[in-house]
């Protein structure tokens, strides 16, 4: 970004927080209040306005912030082309990845280093949100690449299948060893059950299953839902009578702990897809194209 002060101005804008702000830039408050003086010196109006003991954008703020973030963008753009001048083959600059809750925890971790160590140029982020998130965020331009999963799709982005999972229910391990007999849906359904929160792939997946077999979810005893994987693992294990649904791929030091065990339920499928995303007719950035290239075959050479 060309100056400085827009940075600050924007750092501030994000937050609503001076306090936030300075600690992101690594400045001192006085500091951000001085250079947020400066700009409203040079505009000639007010940018924020207390409302409270809170901060808000006036009118003239907003229409600054949409320019500091162009201008953010243009800074960032030509950095990215400067550095892919110096090898045209090779990957470099920004990548802004999202990833719903089980990718990003499960999945996509045991990747990020070897492709690290393949293009180090690529500055990395992954912002760790449910499937709903990670599509508005690449809808607002706040990331170059998602990964999600679930069922709804948007006519605005572009799915591309990366890898079939499986939701399972799963409950507290009981100490006798043997596998667990098969539950019917209405014993299944009977127990309190955890599951992960509204805008979250695993939950659509199971409200569409059920609502295929004329059961809602809202009839249901639902003791908590959760925003994580890991809450709804630690939950069951404190809580025998419990039962959740979470991906396979989420359960193996559990499995392998004795912790949870996997209940099989009659007539009850919950299979789906883990999938790259991104927005629709948008040529992805090189080190995206670099990133799903590397996803695809790091998860073809382990199926």
């Amino acid at each position: 970004m060309s100056d400085f002060r827009l940075q600050v101005f924007a750092a501030v804008a994000r937050h609503l927080s001076l306090t936030k702000a300075a600690q992101e830039l690594f400045i001192s408050q006085p500091a951000v209040t001085k250079h947020l003086h400066e700009l409203e010196k040079q505009h000639g109006q007010r940018l924020l306005e207390r409302r409270g003991n809170r901060i808000a954008l006036t009118e003239a703020g907003r229409l600054l912030l949409g320019h500091a973030e162009a201008v953010a963008a243009s800074a960032q753009q030509l950095d990215d082309q400067l550095l892919a001048l110096r090898d045209p083959d090779e990957a470099a600059g920004r990548l802004r990845l999202g990833a719903s809750t089980t990718l990003s925890q499960y999945v996509l971790p045991g990747l990020l280093p070897a492709f690290q160590a393949r293009y180090p140029n690529v500055r990395l982020t992954l912002l760790n949100a449910n499937s709903e998130r990670i599509a508005d965020a690449l809808l607002r331009n706040e990331l170059d690449l998602g990964f999600v999963e679930g069922r709804t799709k948007s006519r605005d982005l572009h799915y591309e299948l990366l890898l079939p999972d499986e939701l399972v229910a799963v409950r507290r391990a009981h100490p006798r060893g043997t596998p667990p007999a098969p539950l019917s849906l209405a014993e299944a359904l009977a127990h309190p059950l955890v599951l992960r929160e509204r805008g979250s792939g695993t939950l659509e997946v199971l409200e569409f299953a059920l609502s295929e077999l004329k059961t809602k979810l809202s009839s249901l005893q639902v003791a908590f839902y959760f925003d994580n994987t890991e809450a709804i693992k630690a939950y069951l294990e404190a809580a025998p009578g419990a039962l959740g649904f979470v991906s396979r791929r989420a359960l193996a030091r559990e499995l392998s702990a004795g912790l949870l065990e996997i209940v099989p339920v009659q007539g009850l499928h919950l299979p789906r897809q883990f999938e790259a995303v991104w927005v629709q007719g948008q040529p992805l950035i090189r080190p995206a194209q670099r990133f799903l290239a590397f996803a695809h075959a790091h998860f073809h050479a382990g199926a």
